[in-house]
């Protein structure tokens, strides 16, 4: 298969696994706003329900092609710092994560995302649910490093991601504390 064709079906592959985690997540979700989600005391800054499935697929989308970037870019050896191009640098960082690495890294975060919904959503559970996002926010940033340290372009795709987990972080823990 000539490889321009291979990396576009790779992308395409990216881009639906990473959709795929939010269209299993909407299945706890989608029931549950017009009912249990409705009744819930939230805070002022709680976004319009309008606001969540135009979001979503925008950050699903960034994961995709960063996952895609870190897959095609090529493993590189890296020089122990006593070796040959050693610097002061080379000694204090550890050496590039292999790809492996990043996007099984990527994959746990997919899960937790998952799982977010069903603890939040279907279980009714926010509590749970918000020790579950904090986690879930710390790999996300691990996966964000990871693929910083392997293709930039790849961790600055997943900034929006940090930002929107880290405002529904607050988000789901006020709504915990409101209803306790």
């Amino acid at each position: 298969m000539h490889s321009r064709v291979r990396s576009l079906l790779v992308l395409l592959m990216s881009i639906i696994l990473a959709q795929s985690a939010g269209l299993i997540g909407s299945f706890a979700t989608r029931p549950n706003i017009d009912t249990w989600y409705r009744m819930l005391d939230k805070p002022g800054f709680t976004p319009p329900d309008w606001m969540f499935p135009v979001v979503w697929p925008v950050l699903y989308l960034l994961m995709g092609i960063a996952a895609w970037l870190v897959y095609r870019t090529p493993e590189r050896v890296s020089r122990e710092f006593w070796g040959e191009g050693s610097s002061y640098e080379s000694m204090l960082l550890p050496r590039r994560p292999s790809r492996r690495t990043a996007l099984t890294v990527y994959g746990v975060q997919l899960v937790f995302n998952i799982a977010w919904s069903f603890l939040f959503f279907y279980w009714q559970l926010p509590g749970l649910a918000f020790i579950e996002i904090i986690i879930l926010l710390s790999l996300i940033l691990w996966t964000t490093r990871l693929f910083y340290r392997i293709r930039p372009a790849a961790g600055y795709l997943m900034m929006p991601y940090i930002l929107w987990v880290s405002y529904a972080t607050i988000l789901n823990g006020t709504i915990w504390w409101l209803n306790m």
